[in-house]
């Protein structure tokens, strides 16, 4: 990654700027699954601006905490339209009361969302979701939990390259939302704009020869 910090928080604005559109697109339908779908992508979205200013504004360990959360959404983003039942999607979309956070309380943990969505959602959207959650989710929990990765980390000092992986990995995320986003849309007029957005904003990506989860992987290992 040759780009500066500077010039990364620049493209990265402006990238996520070129992805709001996709959240006004309008979806296929007005189902609860559609619906909640949606709404965890804008969660995802709202995140990956999160990490953005937090590292900008020199708060990086929150920022790293805040990249698991953008993942987190993303994946129950793709979950909730592909393999979650309806009782889950009713639970999740319920009123928000007391008997309505318990019941939701109850839907399925993370790793058994990408269990079933193995086999139900594409293979290219599902293989890098489970590196990601290989590679970097452990390190990345640990600065949510106070664990060594934040205290070693806030103690010493962040390093560049550590920062940069992290943005760029945010950014790898936020494209796969725009792509969900278009799925939801059903509208194949718009199928073509992410890859146009990949090839503008290559140089604030994860590198092609890596997924979005090995891109981090360099930088949880510098962090080790």
């Amino acid at each position: 990654m040759s780009i500066s910090l500077e010039d990364l928080f620049k493209k990265s604005s402006e990238l996520g700027e070129a992805l709001e559109p996709f959240l006004a697109l309008t979806p296929y339908d007005n189902s609860a699954r559609i619906s909640s779908s949606r709404t965890m992508c804008g969660v995802s979205l709202e995140h990956a601006e999160s990490v953005r200013i937090l590292i900008a504004t020199g708060n990086f360990t929150s920022s790293l905490g805040v990249l698991r959360m953008q993942y987190d959404a993303l994946v129950k983003a793709l979950w909730l339209f592909y393999a979650a039942s309806e009782s889950s999607v009713d639970k999740l979309m319920s009123e928000l009361t007391h008997e309505g956070a318990k019941r939701a309380d109850k839907v399925p943990g993370l790793s058994e969302m990408l269990g079933a969505l193995e086999g139900n959602a594409p293979r290219q959207a599902v293989a890098p979701l489970l590196e990601f959650k290989e590679y970097s989710w452990k390190p990345l929990s640990s600065y949510i939990h106070g664990g060594i990765h934040a205290i070693n980390r806030h103690s010493n000092g962040y390093p560049v390259p550590l920062l940069i992986q992290a943005v760029t990995s945010s950014n790898g995320l936020s494209i796969m939302t725009g792509m969900m986003l278009v799925i939801l849309s059903g509208d194949t007029r718009h199928s073509g704009k992410i890859p146009s957005l990949q090839e503008r904003f290559a140089d604030c990506l994860p590198t092609p020869a890596t997924s979005h989860s090995t891109s981090l992987q360099g930088a949880v290992k510098a962090d080790s």
